[in-house]
C-alpha cells in the first residue's frame, strides 16, 4: 500500500455539505490520484452526506485490485448540517449498505466505526459491543473484509481489540496536535495502521523555521514536510491529505520522497515542535518501530 493515500472529504460541496460545483473535476481529481499511485482512498457516508461515496465509484469502479476505499459509519448529518453520531447497529447496517450501493461495490475493503471520543459531539449511549459488533456481524456476512475505528481513545481501542480484529485507527494526529500519540503507540504494538486526520491540522501550520528550513534545503514546501514527518514519525502511519486541486494532489504526493531525505536533526526539531510537556510524550520507542518496520518492509 502506498502510504500516501488520499482524503475524500474536500469533494463534497462547501462545509462538506451537497455535491461540489464541478463533479466532473472531482471525478477527474480521483482518477488522477489513482495515476499518480494512491491506493488508499479515505471517504465516509456523512460526506455530502453519501455526496463523496457516489463520486468514488463514479470515478473509479470497477475498482483495481490495488485500491482500497476506508469507509467511516456511524456518524451522519443533523437537519442543520451539524456532524452527529449515529451508531445504533440498525443504523451501522443501513449505513454499510448505503455505502456499498454508492461506491457499486460488493464488499467493503475497510469500514470504520465512527466514535463520539475525538469530536465535539455529544457522547454516545449505545455500548461499544453493539455498535461494533454491528459490523462483525456484517464481516461475516463477507459485506466488510476489515474493520476500523476512527476517534477512538486507548481504552476504547483495547475493548475493541476484545472483541474483533482492528485494522486500522483513524485519528487526529499531527505537528500541532499530538493528543493520538498513546494510540498511535498502542497501533505499533499491535501492528495496526495508524490514519492521522487532518495531517496538515488543516491549514494551520505556520511558517515555523522547523518547517522552512528544510523545504528550502530539498526545494519543497512546508505541507510537504509536515507530510513526510508524519511518514517518518512511524511505519504505522498512511497518511490522507485531502485536495480537490490537482497540483495539490501532484506536490501531496512527493511526500514520500522528501520523507526520504529530511535528516535526522530536522526530524527531531519538527518532533519538538509542541510544547515541551507534550512533546516528551511524543518520542517513538525505537525498538517497537524497527520490529514493525522488519515485519511491514517499511524504511
Amino acid at each position: 500500500m502506498n502510504r500516501v493515500g488520499y482524503g475524500a472529504m474536500q469533494l463534497a460541496g462547501p462545509n462538506v455539505w451537497g455535491p461540489p460545483d464541478d463533479p466532473e473535476s472531482a471525478r477527474r481529481v480521483l482518477r488522477l490520484a489513482v495515476e499518480l499511485g494512491v491506493t488508499f482512498f479515505d471517504t465516509a457516508n456523512a460526506y455530502g452526506p453519501r455526496v463523496v461515496n457516489r463520486l468514488i465509484g463514479e470515478a473509479l469502479r470497477p475498482f483495481s485490485e490495488d485500491v482500497v476505499v476506508g469507509n467511516k459509519v456511524g456518524a451522519g448529518r443533523g437537519p442543520d448540517r451539524s456532524w452527529i453520531i449515529t451508531d445504533h447497529p440498525d443504523t451501522i447496517r443501513a449505513q454499510v449498505h448505503e455505502a456499498l450501493a454508492d461506491l457499486g461495490a460488493e464488499a467493503s475493503d475497510l469500514t470504520y466505526l465512527r466514535l463520539s471520543g475525538d469530536a465535539p459531539v455529544p457522547p454516545s449511549d449505545v455500548p461499544l459491543e453493539d455498535s461494533l459488533g454491528a459490523l462483525v456481524d456484517l464481516r461475516d456476512q463477507g459485506l466488510v473484509r476489515r474493520i476500523g475505528l476512527s476517534g477512538a481513545s486507548p481504552e476504547v481501542l483495547e475493548r475493541a481489540r476484545r472483541i474483533t480484529p482492528i485494522a486500522a485507527v483513524q485519528n487526529r494526529f499531527n505537528l500541532l496536535d499530538r493528543s493520538g500519540v498513546q494510540v498511535l503507540a498502542d497501533c505499533e504494538a499491535h501492528g495496526i495502521l495508524f490514519v492521522p486526520y487532518y495531517p496538515l491540522a488543516a491549514g494551520r501550520l505556520t511558517d515555523h523555521d522547523a518547517l522552512t528550513t528544510p523545504a528550502r534545503r530539498l526545494d519543497t514546501t512546508p505541507a510537504q514536510v509536515a507530510l513526510a514527518w508524519l511518514l517518518r514519525r512511524s511505519p504505522a502511519v498512511v497518511v490522507i491529505p485531502g485536495t480537490s486541486n490537482p497540483d495539490h494532489l501532484r506536490a501531496n504526493m512527493g511526500a514520500s520522497e522528501v520523507a526520504d531525505h529530511l535528516t535526522d536533526t530536522e526530524i527531531t526539531r519538527l518532533t519538538t515542535l509542541v510544547d515541551e510537556s507534550h512533546a516528551a510524550l511524543d518520542r517513538p520507542d525505537q525498538s517497537t518501530v524497527d520490529a514493525l518496520r522488519s515485519a511491514t518492509g517499511s524504511r
